[in-house]
């Protein structure tokens, strides 16, 4: 094996330079002992960009299961027989409640989601009442996540002040059928498009560990990049009992290979906001700092149907690793502020 100088790739990165695919797989397939070399090399592009602040973001599942799709890695789909909460959508003073939790966490974005393929004319205009009630109560940032998306829905969302859509490529697109048949990749694709002809940024990545090879998960970087999305959400899967994955996927990740992921993201992506999202606590376990190295954003509290960690122990970790919390406009949260949420 060719020994890689990650320093050079970093160099390559801040340059805005693309990695080559041999570059890409080498930080896919390099050994444990490399592993901290590769850490250094992607901090100093994380450093140049975000220096040593870390986003905070709150998930709220505001709408649980009652999906027609047939996403394999999801409990919500409609070919799963997990056991979840299953409920329409939240009401305004519920979403209200939640975007007062998200602010009392010190999270800066707080993500909405809804279950089912595409928004009925209702659950939207529901969607977009609860936006504008948060807006003007709360200073936080609101990414949406409703499911796939035309301009005019698009355009909609945007004037009741989202500032960010989520829609996941969630793997590449040769690897795609393999996850889901009800829709496909470029009809994902078609929904980014959208979101950003609305002027709205957009927040797209995926789930590793679904079976899918290492140029799935270098071609779904690589789709990220051409598509320019602001945020990045990198998922490790957590196999759920009653979905098609449970068994066969996610079990042999290690918290080495997650970090390479995470590496190599920042290399392929580098100025982009990288969030370590579900499976951070299962997979990356007692390595979970280091993942702070490459990433610059996390989830506090819980993700859709399974629970995270603590808040406070993620702002013990994000403090013990040296670095700062960041308020909703990107500076830095003040230490008393942080230190007054610890009591």
């Amino acid at each position: 094996m060719v020994k890689m100088d990650w320093n050079a790739l970093a160099e390559k990165a801040l340059a805005g330079d693309c990695l080559t695919r041999e570059e890409a797989t080498a930080v896919l397939t390099a050994p444990d002992i490399e592993l901290l070399a590769q850490l250094d090399a992607a901090y100093r592009v994380r450093y140049h960009y975000w220096e040593n602040r870390v986003r905070l973001h709150f998930l709220l599942n505001a709408q649980s299961g009652l999906c027609p799709e047939d996403c394999h890695y999801c409990s919500q789909s409609k070919i799963s027989a997990a056991t979840i909460e299953k409920y329409p959508l939240l009401g305004k003073q519920e979403i209200l409640k939640a975007a007062a939790q998200a602010s009392e966490l010190k999270a800066g974005t707080f993500c909405l989601v809804t279950s089912g393929r595409t928004p009925t004319e209702s659950l939207l205009s529901n969607v977009c009442e609860a936006v504008e009630a948060v807006k003007a109560q709360y200073d936080l940032k609101i990414c949406a996540c409703v499911g796939l998306l035309n301009d005019e829905q698009a355009q909609r969302l945007a004037n009741a002040g989202v500032d960010r859509v989520n829609h996941n490529l969630n793997t590449s697109e040769n690897y795609h059928p393999e996850i889901c048949t009800t829709h496909t990749f470029r009809d994902r694709v078609t929904t980014v498009n959208h979101v950003q002809r609305a002027g709205m940024t957009t927040c797209s990545g995926g789930i590793i560990g679904m079976g899918e090879s290492t140029d799935d998960i270098i071609d779904l970087a690589l789709s990220l990049r051409e598509l320019d999305i602001t945020s990045i959400p990198v998922n490790f899967l957590i196999p759920i009992p009653g979905t098609p994955l449970s068994e066969s996927q996610g079990k042999d990740l290690t918290p080495q290979f997650c970090l390479r992921v995470l590496c190599l993201y920042r290399f392929l992506l580098p100025e982009r906001e990288i969030r370590i999202a579900g499976g951070r606590e299962v997979h990356l376990r007692s390595l979970q700092p280091l993942g702070l190295y490459p990433a610059n954003s996390i989830f506090v509290a819980d993700y859709l149907t399974t629970p995270g960690q603590a808040a406070k122990e993620d702002w013990q970790m994000v403090e013990d690793a040296g670095f700062v919390l960041e308020t909703a406009d990107g500076s830095p949260l003040a230490v008393e502020a942080i230190a007054m949420a610890n009591k």
